[in-house]
């Protein structure tokens, strides 16, 4: 398990989502309107293979995608 921490400036829909290498879908983590500030979406990867990830965040401020290693 890890924990994914974001800072949101301003409320809106938010959408946090993990791919895998090959870009598929693996988990939707948040798809929610959220307030302002600080917040954090727990992340269990213990149904999928070691490997590459990565995390896109999309809010109405713009997306951040980065990438995170899993390691069993």
């Amino acid at each position: 398990r890890t924990t994914i921490g974001f800072s949101l400036a301003q409320a809106g829909p938010v959408q946090l989502r993990v791919y895998d290498i090959a870009g598929r879908l693996v988990s939707t983590l948040i798809d929610q309107p959220l307030g302002a500030g600080q917040h954090q979406a727990r992340f269990d990867g213990s149904a999928l293979p070691s490997g590459l990830y990565f995390y896109r965040l999309d809010t109405t401020s713009g997306s951040l995608t980065r990438k995170m290693m899993l390691v069993k």
